[in-house]
């Protein structure tokens, strides 16, 4: 009995030592390595995106967002989605196919470019995937594109990279007056700049020109309350009255929201200049303005330069 029950023992011991032993090396091995995401496994993992993922779905880019050719990518937040007129992933799914490629390659470049390597600028031209240009900034402040702060750097996949902005880039429908034109609420500004080029100069080819140039828009409740009740008084001005204003709204130069400084004095085409105010909001006042006039809409850009919305008309 004695030998049956050290024999026994020492079997048992025998059997926990190798379970030990196993489970030592089992441990010790190194965990198996995970296959990095690509673009397209990053995107629809992350429902910051799911906006996003649902444009690419039906604009058909999915599956280059999937592939293995390298590709940066701006990628707009669903507020950015949001702000830009598209409330739920729905609406965006709703939109038609070929204007979402639009906007979407228009976020891409072609190639892996990290926030290190983006152009310093300010306001180096990039081509996009879709053959489109946008500007790039990349200073101490941050790294921009067409004025738009990456709020996040560098998320690396396996076909590339991606950089997260909180607004979506709008590719230019035309120049200048071409933009102001399809705006219904720059009607005014366009019935202000015909009647200029009735004078001694004429805007609309000045904006229509290849710039690049920068203006300050105001919308048609901002000539009403300059005194411009109706698009009827604007055509009974003088045109060299309001060329001298419109030209005061013009700056030689293309000037992102990014670019603005408080303080700033830009040269304005009339040869005056206006004053940049940067407090709880973007405003810009004239020298014959009492107040300054609030910035309400930022980074319009177009073929010949980019546009900022504002609530006042600028008196020289």
């Amino acid at each position: 009995m004695q030998k049956t029950s050290l024999v026994k023992s020492l079997l048992g011991s025998l059997l926990l030592t190798s379970l030990l032993v196993a489970g030592c090396d089992k441990n010790d091995d190194p965990a198996p390595a995970t296959a990095p995401k690509n673009i397209a496994e990053i995107v629809s993992g992350d429902t910051t995106f799911s906006f996003l993922l649902a444009a690419a779905v039906k604009a058909g880019l999915d599956g280059a967002l999937g592939g293995t050719s390298p590709l940066t990518v701006f990628a707009p937040t669903n507020n950015a989605f949001r702000a830009a007129g598209y409330p739920t992933a729905a609406s965006v799914s709703a939109e038609d196919a070929a204007k979402l490629s639009s906007i979407l390659l228009y976020h891409i470049l072609d190639g892996t470019v990290k926030a290190s390597g983006v152009p310093a600028g300010p306001n180096a031209s990039v081509t996009t995937k879709g053959g489109l240009v946008v500007y790039t900034t990349s200073n101490t402040s941050g790294v921009y594109i067409n004025g738009i702060k990456v709020t996040s750097a560098d998320i690396t996949a396996s076909n590339g990279v991606i950089h997260v902005i909180g607004s979506v880039l709008i590719p230019p429908p035309g120049n200048i007056v071409e933009t102001a034109v399809a705006t219904p609420d720059f009607s005014y500004l366009v019935a202000a700049v015909l009647r200029a080029g009735t004078g001694a100069t004429d805007v609309a080819a000045a904006l229509s020109g290849p710039g690049p140039l920068t203006v300050f828009a105001p919308t048609n409740q901002a000539f009403i309350n300059a005194g411009f009740a109706t698009i009827d008084d604007i055509n009974e001005a003088d045109p060299d009255d309001l060329a001298a204003i419109l030209t005061y709204h013009v700056i030689a130069a293309r000037v992102f929201s990014s670019d603005l400084t408080n303080g700033l004095q830009p040269a304005t085409l009339n040869g005056g200049a206006v004053t940049i105010n940067l407090g709880s909001g973007a405003a810009v006042k004239g020298a014959g303005n009492t107040t300054a006039s609030n910035i309400t809409a930022t980074n319009i850009v177009t073929t010949n330069g980019v546009i900022h919305v504002i609530d006042q008309v600028l008196l020289p």
